[in-house]
């Protein structure tokens, strides 16, 4: 679970500062999807931040499986996201010369495991990832090879090469068309639900809204609405465009 305890968060802005996180308290446990969202600006990217350690709060307390991580160092931080976070970002960001294989091998690499041992089972748990993302077919295809859709289940696969306790998932379907946008958000839950994780969603598209398990609105940096239950739709007033 990662718990959010009145978390503010300000940015400098010449003379004074921006308030991006007013006082936001927020709990997603694991196996459910909490989708984010509100207006441009509104905080959801903030909140986000904070939650995978890449910005610390002002003012209040994250809890990842109920540790305090809202002081790491950088280094501890780092340590953290390599160990227990997985973020998805809003691009796949794939390096061109490798294969879907090879995109989520080389992230054992980055962990300091690049023993011939470390390396066979980082291949394995690789090809195991891509399988549950239905890319056992394609994973020796280079990015060009992969259409958007598969690109953007390279990316989900990748960031749970570490078994991450939370998963960061920011606009996953942003560059795709409705069906595969549909299909990519299915996914994540699937996902979600398989790995037992805390996944927070950042999201424009309400029409996925039903998939979730809770929906939390960020409008001026506070967390206006919340709504649970996978069925129940977001109200009129809430939603946005």
């Amino acid at each position: 679970m990662i718990t959010f305890q009145n978390v503010t968060l300000t940015y400098p802005d010449g003379a004074r500062r921006i308030t991006a996180l007013d006082n936001v308290s927020l709990a997603v446990p694991r196996g459910k999807v909490t989708a984010i969202i509100g207006a441009s600006g509104s905080g959801k990217s903030s909140l986000l931040a904070v939650g995978s350690t890449l910005t610390h709060p002002d003012k209040g307390i994250v809890l990842l499986d109920d540790e305090d991580i809202t002081n790491y160092s950088p280094s501890q931080a780092a340590q953290l996201r390599r160990d227990k976070i997985g973020i998805v970002f809003q691009s796949a960001n794939l390096i061109p010369s490798l294969t879907a294989l090879d995109q989520l091998a080389v992230m054992k690499e980055l962990n300091g495991s690049p023993g011939r041992s470390a390396r066979k089972k980082a291949q394995v748990r690789a090809k195991e990832h891509l399988e549950s993302v239905g890319l056992g077919a394609a994973m020796n295809k280079r990015p060009h090879q992969l259409s958007g859709g598969q690109r953007q289940r390279v990316n989900i696969a990748r960031a749970l090469m570490n078994e991450p306790s939370v998963l960061v998932v920011d606009e996953p379907t942003s560059a795709l068309d409705s069906k595969l946008g549909a299909e990519i958000t299915e996914l994540i839950v699937k996902i979600t639900k398989q790995h037992n994780t805390a996944t927070m969603l950042v999201t424009h598209d309400r029409n996925h809204l039903p998939m979730m398990d809770a929906v939390a609105e960020m409008r001026d940096g506070q967390l206006t609405q919340l709504a649970h239950s996978t069925n129940q739709s977001v109200p009129e007033s809430n939603r946005t465009s």
